[in-house]
C-alpha cells in the first residue's frame, strides 16, 4: 500500500476512501465517464492504453503502452491503489500479474470467465440462471449435428472476442452452415452455437456488488439495436413490472454467483411468454447503463467506483423516464449542430436532451462518439424526438 492511500480494512477486503488513486486498464469512454464521476468524489485516476491522448487520458494521467506490456502494467500497479478495467478484452495474463502485485478487486477470474462465451454460460448456469440452449462447436461435424439438434435458425459465434455484431452469424438454412463455419473458425477460433430465441425484446440490468458482498441493481433498460449496434435504451423498459423485478433478481443472483466486484451488465432476452434468458455479461460499466447519468440518483459510473472501493452502494432509484440514444460517427455533426440551436421540438414534447461526447479523435461510421440522454415525462415523447430530428434516419 502507498503512503498517499486512505484505506480501511473490512472483513472481506479493502475500503479505499476518497484520496486514493484508481488505475484503469483501458482509456476509452467508459473509463473517461468513470473518472468524471470519481474525481468529483475526490479520487484520482491513471490509465494504461495504447492510443495516445485516449478519451480517459485527456482528463487523467496516461501510460501509453499495449495491454500486454508487462513493464507498463507494473508501472500502473506502482501508481495506483486499486485497479479496475473498462472493457473485458484486456489481457487476462496482465490482469493476473496486476492481481499479484496490486489490488484488483474484480480479479482475473471474472475477466477469464467473461472473455469466453462457453465459460461464461457455464458460470451463469451454475448460478441457477437460465441461458438459451447452446452447444460447443469444435468441427463442421459438430455444427451439423448441433444445428440439427437445436434447430434452425440458430446463431454461430466465436467463443472469444466479437462485439457489435462482429464474430457471429445467424444461420437460417443448411446451406449457410459450412460457409459460416469456415469463416468464423479461420485461425482456429473456438465456436459456440446458440439456439435462436424468439424474443419480444432485449433488456439489460446493471448490477453492482462490493467485495464485502453488498449488491444493488439498476432498473432494466429495454434495448433496441440497429445493424447489431445498440441504438436506444428505453427506461422504464416496456415490459410488465413483475418481469422487471425478476430481471433484477436474476442479475443480482449472477453477480453473487460469480463473486463479482464492481459492475456487471447482464443482457437478457424476454420471450413472448415472459421467460428470461441471459444472453451475455460484461464486467464493467455498459452502454445500456448510460441512462443512469441523469436519470438515476446514482450513475453507473459512480456506482462502479463505490463498488471497487468497497464503499456503501448508492441509491439506484429512477428519477425520470429516459431514452438513451447513441451518437455514431455518421450522426456526430448533425447532433452537435442541433445542440447549438434552440430546440423547439424538445420544448414542445417536454423532453430535456443531455449530450455526452467521448473525446475521440476521429469520427468513423458506426463508431460510438457519444450519446444523448433524453429526460422526459413519457418515453414515447423521447422516441418521437429521436424520430423527428432526422439525425438517425439514415440508419
Amino acid at each position: 500500500m502507498t503512503e498517499r492511500q486512505t484505506l480501511q480494512q473490512t472483513a472481506a477486503g479493502r475500503r479505499l476512501l476518497p484520496g486514493s488513486v484508481i488505475g484503469v486498464l483501458g482509456g476509452g469512454q467508459l473509463g473517461r465517464m468513470m473518472a468524471l464521476d470519481g474525481v468529483k468524489m475526490g479520487y484520482s485516476f491513471v490509465t494504461l492504453d495504447p492510443t495516445p491522448n485516449a478519451p480517459l487520458g485527456q482528463i487523467a494521467e496516461q501510460i501509453t503502452a499495449g495491454y500486454d506490456d508487462v513493464e507498463a502494467a507494473r508501472k500502473l500497479a506502482e501508481k495506483a491503489d486499486v485497479i479496475t478495467y473498462e472493457f473485458e478484452n484486456v489481457d487476462a495474463g496482465v490482469a493476473k500479474l496486476l492481481e499479484e502485485q496490486s489490488y484488483v478487486p474484480q480479479g482475473s477470474k471474472l475477466l477469464y470467465t467473461t472473455q469466453h462465451r462457453l465459460r461464461e454460460k457455464a458460470a451463469i448456469e451454475a448460478a441457477g440462471v437460465p441461458v438459451a440452449p447452446y452447444r460447443e462447436i469444435n468441427s463442421l461435424e459438430d455444427l451439423l449435428s448441433a444445428a440439427d439438434e437445436l434447430g434452425l435458425p440458430c446463431v454461430l459465434k466465436t467463443a472469444t472476442g466479437g462485439y457489435d455484431g462482429k464474430g457471429q452469424a445467424v444461420l437460417r438454412s443448411e446451406e449457410q452452415l459450412q460457409p459460416a463455419y469456415e469463416a468464423l473458425a479461420a485461425g482456429g477460433a473456438e465456436l459456440v452455437l446458440e439456439k435462436f430465441v424468439k424474443f419480444a425484446c432485449e433488456i439489460s440490468v446493471i448490477a453492482a456488488r462490493t467485495p464485502s458482498g453488498s449488491v444493488k441493481s439498476f432498473p432494466p433498460a429495454e434495448n433496441v439495436h440497429v445493424n447489431n449496434i445498440l441504438h436506444l435504451s428505453i427506461v422504464p423498459a416496456r415490459v410488465p413490472s413483475d418481469i422487471q423485478l425478476r430481471a433484477r433478481q436474476l442479475a443480482e443472483r449472477v453477480a453473487e454467483g460469480l463473486n463479482a466486484a464492481g459492475l456487471l451488465a447482464v443482457e437478457m432476452f424476454v420471450t413472448e411468454e415472459g421467460e428470461l434468458y441471459v444472453n451475455e455479461l460484461a464486467p464493467r460499466p455498459h452502454n445500456s447503463g448510460h441512462y443512469t447519468m441523469e436519470a438515476c440518483a446514482t450513475s453507473q459510473f459512480e456506482q462502479h467506483v463505490r463498488a471497487i472501493c468497497d464503499l456503501p452502494l448508492g441509491d439506484t432509484t429512477l428519477l425520470s423516464p429516459v431514452v438513451m440514444v447513441n451518437v455514431l460517427g455518421q450522426h456526430l455533426e448533425a447532433a452537435v449542430q442541433r445542440f447549438g440551436e434552440h430546440d423547439e421540438l424538445a420544448e414542445s414534447l417536454g423532453v430535456v436532451p443531455k449530450l455526452h461526447l467521448y473525446g475521440k479523435s476521429e469520427a468513423k461510421a458506426n463508431r460510438k462518439m457519444g450519446h444523448i440522454n433524453l429526460l422526459c415525462g413519457d418515453v414515447r415523447d423521447a422516441l418521437e424526438w429521436v424520430e423527428k430530428t432526422n439525425i438517425w434516419r439514415q440508419d
